[in-house]
This record gives structure tokens, C-alpha cells and sequence, in this order.
């Protein structure tokens, strides 16, 4: 049976200048109370790798605002001003990357792999540094593995084991950053004995997680919230524009 802590207990572990991989999509899929916790613990300056840096006050963009980053390869910081705002007067180092080449970076650095092979970016700033391999008289650009001290991962179910299993598109990051990380810490939203969380469910085994932690209503709320900020975006949008 796994462990079953607290968030302040499983941001305790977590040192300053640790490197991070923190699931979720704009806040959705997030661990949400392990994101509070490391901002109240005070630890910083970490690297953090995500899909991108939410918005000021949700999901890593707490992390963003409360500056306990030091640098974050993501996908986009588009949708928050705060983290643009802090990369252009240098207070944080952003690596953007894109958005299918960080998942199979992630990927591999999960698998053992030495790196990836993409047409992504070659042309462009992304190749700058990086080496090229030709293969067949194409070129390619070589991508290296993205691994972590510690995977934050959330998920909608988790058994006594460490079992976990994702709620719709709450999934994304999540379990391909279980597999690249050295600690897993898992904040779900039940914990049910084993044998609920039918096997074809599991998405991240129970093997890989080493704490667990159990959500909340609020987490739940805020997963909701976020949701329904996203699908409102594009009309409030529209009807600027009209006016």
C-alpha cells in the first residue's frame, strides 16, 4: 500500500532548484493542492516542465506569480501575462518548445530513449545549438530527453496500490510524465480500495507512483471552473469585438 500524505508533507520533499514535471492543460488536469503547498512552503527555483503556465492565479500560474520559478520549458505562455512579463525583464528563463516535440521529449526520457528525431523547427530558432542527423538524404533535428527529480501528477482515481486512472482530457501530461521522473507524488481526487479502478482504467500503475495524496471539493471545483473559463473564452471574445 502506498503512502498517503498530506500536501504540505509532499512539498516538504521537494527541494529548492528542484527540476519538475507538473501535468495539466491551462490548470485542467493539475494537482492543484500540491501547487499551493509549494507555493505556501517557500521552496523555489525550480525548473518546472509543462505544457504551458496556465493563468495568473490558477495552476502553475500560482507558481509563476508567487516566483518560485526559475526556469520553464513549456509549450506557450500565451495565456499568461505574468510569466511573459517576467521572461522579458529576465527574471525567468523560458525554453519554448513545441507543443508534440515536449510530449515525445517527455516520452523518451520515460523510455530510455537517447533522444528524438523531428522536422520540427529545423529553419527556425528551435534548431539553434541543437544537432541535425541526416537520415535516407533527409535532415532531422536531434531532440534530447526531458527527465525530472519529481513528476506532480492528478488524477480521478487512485487505489491503495497507486494505481491511477484520468478523467477525459484531465489526463493529457499526466501519464507520460509518471514514467520520466525519479519521485512520483499523485494527487487524486478519491482513493477507493483495490479492485474499483477497473484494470483496463489504469493509465499509471501503481508501480510507478511513490506518494499519494488525496484531493479535494475545491480542486474539483477549480478543475470545473477552468473548464468552463476555456469554452466561455472565444464568445466573451466575440462579443468585444462586436462592440
Amino acid at each position: 500500500m502506498k503512502s498517503v500524505i498530506s500536501a504540505a508533507q509532499a512539498a516538504a520533499r521537494i527541494p529548492d532548484g528542484a527540476v519538475l514535471m507538473i501535468g495539466g492543460f491551462m490548470g485542467v488536469g493539475s494537482p492543484h493542492r500540491m501547487i499551493d503547498a509549494l507555493v505556501e512552503c517557500g521552496r523555489g527555483s525550480f525548473t518546472v516542465i509543462a505544457n504551458d503556465s496556465a493563468r495568473p492565479g490558477i495552476g502553475i500560474g500560482k507558481l509563476i506569480d508567487g516566483r518560485r520559478i526559475r526556469r520553464l520549458v513549456v509549450s506557450h505562455i500565451g495565456t499568461n501575462p505574468e510569466t511573459q512579463r517576467q521572461m522579458i525583464t529576465g527574471e525567468i528563463e523560458v525554453e519554448l518548445v513545441p507543443q508534440g516535440t515536449l510530449a515525445e521529449r517527455v516520452r523518451a526520457g520515460g523510455f530510455g530513449l537517447g533522444g528524438i528525431l523531428t522536422k520540427t523547427g529545423l529553419g527556425t530558432p528551435v534548431e539553434d545549438g541543437k544537432p541535425t542527423f541526416a537520415v535516407d538524404g533527409e535532415t532531422w533535428l536531434v531532440e534530447r530527453p526531458l527527465r525530472a527529480d519529481f513528476a506532480l501528477v492528478a488524477a480521478k482515481q487512485a487505489d491503495y496500490v497507486g494505481n491511477l486512472c484520468y478523467q477525459l482530457t484531465a489526463q493529457n501530461f499526466n501519464p507520460i510524465m509518471a514514467m520520466a521522473a525519479d519521485i512520483v507524488i499523485a494527487e487524486a481526487e478519491e482513493i477507493v480500495a483495490v479492485g474499483i479502478v477497473p484494470p483496463d482504467m489504469v493509465r499509471t500503475p501503481g508501480v510507478l507512483v511513490d506518494a499519494m495524496l488525496r484531493g479535494d471539493a475545491s480542486a474539483r471545483d477549480l478543475q470545473g471552473a477552468v473548464a468552463t473559463a476555456e469554452r466561455a473564452a472565444p464568445a466573451t471574445g466575440a462579443a468585444r469585438s462586436q462592440q
